[in-house]
């Protein structure tokens, strides 16, 4: 028991260095034997715990594209109100985001490098993710509650200024709290119907 729960940790120890190290050097330019001296193991005994380079890749993007599956199923759940479901994704980005800022930085950047079936099945991901976000706003516009503009405008922009969080966020610049307020009022003040 102690040895998987020992070994548990090591992998997310691995999978937290390789998020970092992809974020810093990029996952092309990002060696194996550079991550395993950046968790104390040599290249071979790296193996151990993982199956390859990619698999860490597959993981980090995977992942957060299910946390963020995830989240929106909770959402749709939950709140009916199409004001309440885009506040709700407000927080679910910035969650996201700062619960692992160099992981959610590879899910955006380096996502390109994964092998087709995963590639295909992240896209999918996000292509279902963007439509219910889609259908949200379009909801909200039909029931009077959003203006009436552009859906697909609305939806990019929305997303657009939601994915640089984990740019410039870190903890003790702004909380998260205050971000959420000051996007709230950004995003959703000028959607709101009057």
């Amino acid at each position: 028991m102690a040895n998987s729960v020992k070994k548990a940790t090591l992998k997310k120890d691995i999978l937290e260095a390789a998020a970092e190290l992809f974020k810093e050097k990029g996952y092309a330019a990002t060696s194996v034997r550079e991550l395993a001296q950046s968790v104390g193991l040599e290249a071979s005994s790296l193996y151990n715990h993982i199956q390859s380079k990619e698999q860490m890749l597959q993981e980090i993007c995977m992942g957060n594209a299910n946390k963020f599956t995830d989240g929106i199923e909770h959402i749709l759940k939950t709140y009916s109100n199409p004001i309440e479901q885009l506040e709700q994704i407000i927080k679910l980005h910035i969650d996201v985001a700062a619960d692992s800022l160099s992981s959610v930085t590879v899910f955006n950047d380096e996502w390109k490098h994964l092998s087709p079936p995963y590639q295909e099945t992240f896209l999918k991901m996000r292509k279902s993710y963007e439509s219910k976000v889609l259908d949200i706003i379009k909801n909200g516009i039909e029931s009077g509650v959003l203006r009436q503009v552009d859906p697909k405008i609305t939806l990019y922009s929305f997303l657009t200024s939601l994915r640089w969080i984990h740019y410039w966020f870190k903890p003790g610049r702004i909380s998260k709290e205050r971000l959420y307020d000051n996007l709230r009022i950004i995003q959703l003040d000028g959607l709101k119907k009057e």
